[in-house]
């Protein structure tokens, strides 16, 4: 078996160009132009060209953007002042903050004074137990992402056996609350789970988001099943620096169904969605109907 690639850079595009016609609607019908705020703090080199692409691709589709920059040594009641201040603006319907922040400021703390509705990211604990209860919620952006595709390559996903493994609060615990909204049976798997190889031979649907280089090998892959790599790693092979994933991705291919690439599966993916959450929320605050395939 040759596993079908989901190709999530020509996703990610086709999911920017929905949000970019609800966009051109909402201006032309509403007269409405949905805004996104970004505030980076310091001068961590990812993090600059992070914000480089969103300002770029919030512009590309239609809305506008906000960009503020903060030096490093900014402190917390100036950063406080500063999200307090996009809260109560009518034009900026999505706020996000570029984590990690400098160590003098408290992520947790910074996080919960964004507006829940304006929190594109979906990081605050309002949306977090939101999300957790079923309810409508802002979603955090890369495990969005990760349904979207799993829906567009299944489309209904109910009753499927799903393994995450991962439990972190930005992919694995999200994700698992999207695979149990779309009536999956869900295990959240991590590195102390016994018998792990086994634990994910049973799943139709793997998402590996663990942040470890190529952990899950081919063997562990159920034939057929779906892998989503959400896995970034950055590694030294052949005397080149590549990109790898948190799967082996050349054994698992073989066995997989279908399978996400890395680079090009679940990374485009997260900035699509950080602009189609930001035109949710602009249609939330307005009253309108919300835009349909662009939010769980």
């Amino acid at each position: 078996m040759v596993a079908q690639v989901i190709d999530g850079k020509a996703f990610a595009a086709k999911v920017r160009a929905q949000v970019a016609d609800q966009v051109a609607k909402l201006k032309e019908e509403n007269g409405i132009t949905p805004g996104l705020a970004v505030v980076l703090v310091g001068e961590d080199p990812a993090s600059q060209v992070y914000v480089r692409s969103k300002g770029k691709m919030t512009v590309e589709v239609g809305m506008n953007s906000y960009e503020h920059r903060l030096d490093a040594d900014t402190s917390e009641a100036d950063l406080l002042a500063l999200i307090e201040k996009l809260n109560n603006d009518p034009a900026v319907h999505g706020i996000l903050v570029q984590l990690p922040l400098p160590k003098h400021l408290n992520e947790d703390l910074v996080i919960n004074s964004i507006d829940p509705a304006k929190d594109v990211d979906g990081f605050h604990i309002s949306n977090v137990g939101l999300l957790g209860t079923g309810q409508k919620s802002m979603v955090p952006c890369t495990p969005l992402g990760c349904l979207m595709m799993l829906r567009d390559h299944h489309g209904s996903l109910s009753g499927m056996d799903a393994v995450v493994i991962g439990r972190s609060n930005i992919v694995g615990k999200p994700m698992a609350q999207l695979l149990l909204g779309d009536s999956c049976t869900v295990t959240i798997a991590h590195s102390r789970t016994k018998d792990l190889p086994d634990v994910v031979r049973r799943a139709d649907i793997v998402v590996a988001a663990v942040g470890r280089t190529e952990m899950v090998p081919g063997d562990w892959i159920k034939e057929g099943a779906t892998v989503i790599d959400v896995g970034i790693n950055r590694i030294e092979r052949d005397g080149k620096t590549k990109l790898v994933g948190d799967v082996d991705y050349a054994s698992a291919a073989e066995r997989a169904g279908a399978i996400t690439p890395v680079p090009g599966g679940v990374g485009p993916m997260t900035i699509a969605c950080l602009l189609a959450n930001t035109l949710t929320a602009c249609c939330r605050s307005n009253g309108l109907p919300e835009p349909e395939g662009l939010t769980a």
